[in-house]
C-alpha cells in the first residue's frame, strides 16, 4: 500500500469515530429530554394529591406528642388499716404474791414452765414461830378446856360461882380464837397458785425473806391466748369492736386473723393511749407469752373503690387534681386536669371518692412535666 492510500484510511478512521461519539451524544440526550417529561409528569401527579389529602379533613397527621404511660382505672376492693405494736399474753395472767406477814422462803415445789392446778402449792415459808405458839396455844387450850368442862358441870348443878364458870368460858373461847388466828397465819406460809396454768416466772429464791408487796410467781393460763396493744387516742372514734385484724408474729413470721374484742373507753393519761384486745387460737405451742405481735387493724373498707397511686395526685391553687389522658376529634390525646376529691390512703394508694370515674386513663408516668393541653402519645 502506497503512502496516499494510508493516509486516506486513518482519515476514514478518524471520521467514523466522530460519527459514533456524535451518535452516543444524541441518545443520552434523547434519555435526558424523556426522564425530564417523566420527572415533570410525576411532580404534577404529587402536586395533585397534595392538593387533595390537603382538603380530605378525615385524613390528618397526628400531632406529636409527649410520650407517657396511662392506667385505666376501673372500681376495685380498698381498705385502710392502723398498725400497732402489741405482745401475745394469757387470756387469764396473775401475779403471785404471798399472804400474811411474808417471811423467809423455806421451799420452793414448782419450776418455770411446770403446769400446775389451781390451789397447789408453790412454795412455803418459815412457820417456826406460828408452830410454836400454836402448839403452846393449843396446850392451854387443851387445859382450859378440862377445868371449864368440869366447872360447867358443876354450875349445872347449881355447884360453884358464876364468875367462876363465866371466866374459864371466856378463857376457853380466847384460845380457840388464838388457835384459829395461828392456823390462819400459818396456811398463809404457803403460797398457792391462784388459778390453773404454766408457771412462767419465779422471781424468788430459797432463803429470800418476802414481804406481801414482792411478786413471788407469774402463772398465765395459755389455754386462751389474747393480744394486747395500746393505741393512741387518735384512733379511739376508729377502732371498735368486730373491726377485722391482721396479726403479724416477726419471730415466727406467722400470719393470724381475728377480730376486736375489746375495746377499753379509758384513756390512759400518761401516755395517752387506750387499750386493745383480741383473742387467738391457743393450738399453736409455738406461740408464747410476751412474743412481740404487729396488729393492723382495718378501720375503713370500699369494696368498690377507685384508687390511683398517691404520687399523681397534685395540687394548684383550685385544689386536687390528677392529669388524665383525653380523647380528641382526630384521635390524638392531651393532658387534661380533673380536680377530685381524695378519700383514704393506705400502702401508696389514694382512694378517689369523686372526680373520676370507671374507664379514666390515669397518667402515672410523665405526669411532672406537662401541662394541661398538651399531646400526649402512649
Amino acid at each position: 500500500m502506497n503512502m496516499r492510500s494510508m493516509q486516506k484510511v486513518k482519515w476514514g478512521m478518524v471520521l467514523l469515530l466522530t460519527l459514533l461519539i456524535a451518535c452516543g451524544k444524541t441518545d443520552k440526550q434523547a434519555e435526558l429530554v424523556k426522564l425530564r417529561k417523566q420527572q415533570a409528569i410525576l411532580a404534577e401527579k404529587i402536586k395533585q394529591l397534595e392538593s387533595e389529602l390537603a382538603a380530605d379533613t378525615s385524613i390528618k397527621q397526628a400531632p406529636k406528642g409527649i410520650r407517657v404511660s396511662v392506667t385505666e382505672i376501673h372500681p376495685s376492693a380498698f381498705f385502710h388499716a392502723i398498725e400497732v405494736q402489741g405482745k401475745v399474753d394469757g387470756d387469764n395472767s396473775v401475779n403471785v404474791f404471798c399472804e400474811g406477814a411474808g417471811g423467809i422462803v423455806e421451799e420452793i415445789y414448782v419450776q418455770e414452765g411446770q403446769y400446775v392446778k389451781k390451789g397447789q402449792t408453790l412454795a412455803k415459808l418459815d412457820d417456826a414461830i406460828y408452830q410454836t405458839q400454836l402448839k403452846t396455844a393449843l396446850s392451854s387450850l387443851e387445859y382450859v378446856t378440862t377445868l371449864y368442862n368440869k366447872q360447867k358441870a358443876l354450875w349445872e348443878q347449881k355447884i360453884g360461882s358464876e364468875v367462876q364458870y363465866l371466866n374459864l368460858k371466856n378463857q376457853k373461847e380466847s384460845l380457840e380464837g388464838q388457835v384459829a388466828t395461828l392456823k390462819e397465819q400459818i396456811s398463809k406460809c404457803r403460797i398457792v397458785a391462784p388459778i390453773a396454768g404454766t408457771v412462767e416466772d419465779i422471781p424468788i429464791k430459797k432463803g429470800q425473806m418476802v414481804s406481801p408487796a414482792i411478786i413471788c410467781f407469774r402463772v398465765i393460763d395459755l389455754s386462751s391466748l389474747k393480744i394486747v396493744a395500746d393505741v393512741s387516742e387518735s384512733y379511739s372514734t376508729r377502732i371498735k369492736v368486730g373491726d377485722k385484724v391482721t396479726v403479724l408474729l416477726p419471730d415466727l413470721n406467722k400470719e393470724i386473723t381475728g377480730k376486736v374484742d375489746f375495746c377499753s373507753r379509758y384513756i390512759n393519761p400518761v401516755n395517752r393511749t387506750f387499750n386493745v384486745t383480741l383473742r387467738i387460737p391457743s393450738n399453736d405451742p409455738v406461740i408464747k407469752a410476751n412474743m412481740i405481735a404487729v396488729l393492723r387493724i382495718v378501720d375503713y373498707q370500699n369494696p368498690t373503690a377507685l384508687v390511683v397511686p398517691v404520687n399523681v395526685v397534685q395540687t394548684d391553687q383550685k385544689g386536687k387534681y390528677i392529669l388524665v389522658a383525653e380523647p380528641t376529634a382526630d384521635n390524638s390525646y392531651v393532658a387534661r386536669k380533673k380536680y377530685v376529691e381524695t378519700g383514704e390512703t393506705y400502702k401508696g394508694l389514694t382512694e378517689i371518692r369523686s372526680g373520676l370515674k370507671e374507664g379514666d386513663k390515669v397518667i402515672t408516668i410523665g405526669f411532672q412535666e406537662l401541662e394541661e393541653g398538651q399531646f400526649i402519645n402512649f
